[in-house]
């Protein structure tokens, strides 16, 4: 046993321990300079990564061979569907926006009392809620003055046109990426692992497998659950009342693709309701009940019929590490950070199972027949 402890600390592992921080450290620093450049290609991938399925099943569905004209066809769809939504709820968000705006001229104006909260809470919540500037955010005639600006280019200072034609010019490239990934992914894929030292192939696939487990989950399973909690909120906050229904539900689902995210937005959810009864007259706590009751019927229906049929099982990331790897990935790499946090934490944890423990890695889900047979 001593030998054995000798070779595991000897001078070859120390130095290729020094080698391999040395280059995740210079890896860093490259992907920190190289940032502007990279950040397309990621976003690009990353939306050609959640779009593949659903390319693979309109060739299943069709039967077209081409793999070009079965992304386009996938993109015509998913680009048509948004535009119809778009057309839908555009005219639903301008009314909330319209109507958010009048309440809160009349909660700036008006003169109320909660019962059970304090006085000093009320007027402290008053006097730092800088409804003026909300309600000028929220105005239409503010939202009309920004298009038109950029629909001229009449900007108060050059670098702000050229601002908006390098963003264009960014968002284009992210286009083309995704369209250039999803035509030759599975090429893509498979010369990746063919690149791979043959020595090092099983493990570094085994990895790659809890990478790819974990990106599914968390990047199209917890989008797909995100997308309905949103639309399921959306649905609540418009059956009770609640001001900026149809937006404050989607931007619950969207702060959802982080799991339980969402209970932040609850301060929100109470302020609206808030205004909503100054404005109307109605009682504050019956409609900050409801909205409390919309929270846990949706949060039943996320964990009880969303999670199970989506996800399958509940095995990931806890949400505290995912907070984590968030904060250190988005510090160390910025936006790119942000964007593979989660792809790089379960790479470290894997390779950490695999090479140093040893042991099976706790976030790959086990199969149901080595359950069974466990059981027995």
């Amino acid at each position: 046993m001593e030998s054995i402890e000798v070779k595991k600390y000897d001078l070859d592992r120390v130095v290729r321990l020094v080698l391999t921080t040395i280059g995740v450290v210079a890896a860093i620093v490259v992907i920190n300079y190289l940032s502007p450049v990279l950040l397309p290609f990621v976003v690009g991938f990353i939306l050609a990564y959640m779009l593949n399925p659903f390319v693979e099943w309109v060739q299943r569905v069709t039967h077209i061979a081409n793999r070009m004209v079965a992304v386009i066809l996938s993109l015509v769809i998913v680009i048509a569907s948004w535009v119809l939504v778009g057309w839908l709820l555009i005219p639903y968000i301008t009314a909330e926006v319209t109507s958010m705006t009048h309440m809160l001229a009349h909660y700036a104006k008006a003169s109320f009392k909660i019962p059970y909260i304090p006085h000093e809470v009320q007027e402290y919540i008053k006097q730092y809620t800088d409804v003026q500037q909300i309600s000028t955010l929220l105005s239409k005639e503010q939202w009309m003055k920004l298009f038109n600006q950029v629909a001229t280019g009449t900007w108060s200072f050059v670098g702000g046109t050229m601002s908006m034609i390098m963003n264009i010019v960014s968002w284009l490239i992210v286009l083309l990426y995704m369209f250039f990934v999803l035509i030759d992914y599975d090429k893509i894929s498979r010369g990746f692992k063919g690149a791979i030292p043959k020595q090092y192939r099983r493990r570094s696939l085994t990895i790659l497998r809890d990478v790819q487990d974990t990106m599914s989950r968390y990047f199209r399973g917890q989008a797909l659950v995100s997308f309905f909690v949103g639309v399921i909120f959306a649905i609540e906050f418009y059956i009770i009342g609640l001001p900026m229904a149809i937006v404050f539900g989607l931007f619950i689902g969207v702060l959802n693709m982080i799991p339980y995210l969402q209970l932040i937005s609850i301060p929100i959810a109470a302020f609206l309701c808030l205004v909503a009864s100054v404005s109307t007259g109605d009682s504050f706590w019956g409609l900050f009940g409801l909205t409390f009751g919309a929270y846990c019927l949706c949060q039943l229906i996320q964990d009880l019929v969303l999670v199970p049929s989506i996800m399958k099982q509940q095995m990931g990331l806890n949400p505290a590490i995912i907070f984590l790897a968030l904060s250190i990935w988005g510090y160390l790499l910025g936006l790119i950070g942000l964007l593979i946090a989660l792809p790089l934490t379960t790479l470290i944890i894997s390779y950490y199972c695999e090479y140093v423990l040893k042991q099976p890695n706790p976030l790959h889900a086990p199969k149901p027949g080595k359950d069974k047979k466990k059981k027995k």
